[in-house]
C-alpha cells in the first residue's frame, strides 16, 4: 500500500493550524505553491441534500431521552473511540464503541457524543471531524485525508442521518476543559477527552454511567432483534459455505474454514463478531482455539463457533460440532447426544419471569447425569452439582446475554444479570458443552479429544422463547443429513 509522504506548505495559511504530520523518508521534498494552489480548487461540490435518518434514528432518540431521565443535571460525554495503530503508520479496522453506537448510530472514529443539561433535560450534540479541509491541503496530505481513506460527512449531512446537530469535535476538548458543573464520561475509548476532563470526573461516578448503558441493552427493541436476526440468517449461511468446502480445508488447514466464513461476514455484514473459533480435533477441546492453523482430518469433529456482524454492529454467536467426514462415530455421536440434550433442557427453560440462571442449571443437571452414567465420575446427581465436579468436562456457563457485543450487557449489576429475571426482548446463547481433554487420564481414552459444543440464539418471547438461529440443524442425524445434502 502507499501512504501519504508528500509535506505540508512550508507556510499555512493559518499558522495557529497544526503542521500537518510529514512522513519520514518520502520521495518527494515538499509541495510547490504552484501544486497547493492547484490542489485547492476545480473540485465538484458533492454535499448531498437528500438524506434520510439512518433506521434506528428514532430508537437512539428513545434511548438519549431514558439517559437523560437517570442523570438530571449532569454533562454527559460518550466517546466512539480514536484509531488505533497496528504498526508504523497503519491501523487496526476501527469498531466505534458500543455506547455510543448504540445512542448515536454513527460508526465513525473520533466522535463523541455530549449531553448538556437544560431545564427541560438535556441537549444532545455529536461532535465529528469534518469534510477535509481543502484550503490547508488536509485532504490530500495528511495520511487520514479523504483522498487517502474516503470521504466523510459534512456536519450538515451528519446532523440529518442521525437526528442530533452536529459540531466539530476538534473544538470539544478545549470546550470540556472550561465546563463547569457534575460531569460523567464513558472511559478507555478517548484519551484526549478524558484528558479535558481529568480534574471534573471520578472513577466511581463514571462507573456509574458505563453501568447503567450496559444494562439498558438487556432487553432489546423491535430494531434490535430484527438486526440480530439479520446476522443470524447470514451466519447460517456461513456455515452451509464452510461444510461446502470441508473436502478444501482437509486439504489445506483450519484457516481455509476461517477464511470461508469471514467472506460471508464481509460480503453480508460489516465483520465478524469476535474470532472464530475453528478447532478441528483435540482443538475442538480448548475453548476460545483461534489459532486456526491445525489440520482437518476425516473422522473427527469439527467444533465451529463464529458469528456475522451486522453493518450496525449486531452480532450472531452460534456453535455447531461437524463430524468432518459427514457421519458420527458411536463415541461421538454419545457425546454430541448428551450436549443436545443438555442444550434441550436449557432452551426449555428460557421462560420470561423465569431466573436468568435457570437455563444454566438445567443444563448442568443432564450433562452431570450423563458423566455419572457412563461411569466417568460417582455419583449421586446431587452430589457431582453441589461440589462442581462436572466443571472438569463441561468447564464454562452455558450461556451469556447477546447484542452489540458478543458477550453483551457485560458491564451490569450481578443482581441485574446474572442474579436477575428474564424478561421479553432479552436475547441470549444457550451453549452447553463437553470437552475431555487429550491428555486426560481420567477417562477412558476413546473420550480423549473430543470435544462438542451447541449454541444458538435465543430471543425471550411472552409466552416462551424462540430460537433466532433453528435454520442451523441441532441433532445428531439431522447434522448428518444437512451434511449430506450440502456436499451433493
Amino acid at each position: 500500500m502507499t501512504v501519504a509522504d508528500e509535506l505540508t506548505p512550508e507556510t499555512p495559511e493559518d499558522e495557529s493550524e497544526e503542521p500537518i504530520k510529514k512522513r519520514k523518508n518520502g520521495l518527494y521534498p515538499g509541495v510547490s505553491d504552484e501544486l497547493a494552489d492547484s490542489m485547492k480548487s476545480g473540485w465538484a461540490d458533492t454535499e448531498l441534500h437528500d438524506l434520510r435518518p439512518v433506521e434506528q434514528a428514532e430508537h437512539t432518540a428513545r434511548r438519549r431521552a431514558a439517559l437523560s431521565a437517570r442523570f438530571p443535571g449532569e454533562r454527559l460525554v460518550i466517546p466512539a473511540g480514536n484509531l488505533k495503530t497496528r504498526s508504523n503508520d497503519t491501523e487496526y479496522p476501527f469498531r466505534a464503541s458500543v455506547e455510543y453506537a448504540y445512542l448515536t448510530g454513527n460508526l465513525t472514529e473520533d466522535g463523541v457524543l455530549v449531553l448538556e443539561p437544560t431545564i427541560e433535560g438535556h441537549k444532545a450534540t455529536i461532535y465529528l471531524l469534518p469534510r477535509s479541509d481543502r484550503e490547508n491541503g488536509e485532504f490530500w496530505l495528511s495520511g487520514q485525508g479523504e483522498l487517502w481513506v474516503g470521504r466523510r460527512h459534512s456536519l450538515t449531512e451528519a446532523g440529518k442521518l442521525y437526528g442530533i446537530p452536529a459540531s466539530d469535535v476538534r473544538e470539544l476538548a478545549d470546550a470540556l476543559r472550561e465546563a463547569t458543573g457534575p460531569v460523567r464520561v464513558v472511559r478507555s475509548y478517548d484519551a484526549g477527552i478524558e484528558a479535558a476532563l481529568t480534574d471534573k470526573v471520578t472513577a466511581e461516578r463514571d462507573e456509574e454511567l458505563r453501568v447503567f448503558l450496559s444494562e439498558a441493552r438487556l432487553v432489546k427493541d423491535e430494531f434490535e432483534v430484527g438486526e440480530l436476526q439479520k446476522a443470524v440468517d447470514s451466519t447460517v449461511r456461513g456455515f452451509e459455505d464452510v461444510v461446502r468446502v470441508l473436502d478444501k480445508a482437509e486439504a489445506t488447514s483450519e484457516r481455509y474454514i476461517e477464511g470461508t466464513f469471514f467472506l460471508r461476514a464481509r460480503v453480508e455484514g460489516n465483520d465478524i463478531g469476535y474470532g472464530s473459533i475453528c478447532a478441528a480435533g483435540p482443538h475442538a477441546t480448548t475453548l476460545h482455539w483461534v489459532r486456526n492453523d491445525g489440520p482437518v482430518r476425516s473422522g473427527d469433529l469439527l467444533l465451529l463457533d463464529a458469528g456475522v456482524e451486522t453493518h450496525t454492529l449486531y452480532t450472531a454467536d452460534v456453535t455447531r460440532t461437524l463430524p468432518v467426514n459427514g457421519r458420527f462415530s458411536e463415541i461421538q455421536k454419545q457425546v454430541y447426544d448428551a450436549v443436545y440434550e443438555a442444550q434441550e433442557a436449557g432452551i426449555a427453560a428460557v421462560q420470561p419471569g423465569g431466573k436468568y440462571r435457570d437455563f444454566h442449571d438445567a443444563a448442568q443437571r443432564v450433562l452431570a447425569e450423563k458423566i455419572v452414567e457412563w461411569g466417568l465420575v460417582e455419583g449421586p446427581v446431587e452430589r457431582v452439582l453441589e461440589l462442581g465436579l462436572q466443571r472438569r468436562w463441561t468447564l464454562h456457563g452455558t450461556g451469556h446475554m447477546l447484542g452489540m457485543d458478543v458477550h453483551d450487557c457485560a458491564a451490569a449489576r450481578t443482581e441485574t444479570y446474572v442474579e436477575g429475571t428474564l424478561e421479553p426482548g432479552m436475547v441470549l446463547t444457550v451453549e452447553p458443552g463437553l470437552y475431555f481433554q487429550a491428555d486426560d487420564l481420567t477417562v477412558p481414552e476413546e473420550y480423549r479429544g473430543i470435544g462438542v459444543r451447541i449454541e444458538d440464539d435465543i430471543l425471550v418471547t411472552e409466552d416462551g422463547n424462540r430460537n433466532l438461529s433453528d435454520g442451523l440443524p441441532r441433532t445428531s442425524a439431522e447434522v448428518e443429513s444437512w451434511m449430506a445434502s450440502l456436499k451433493g
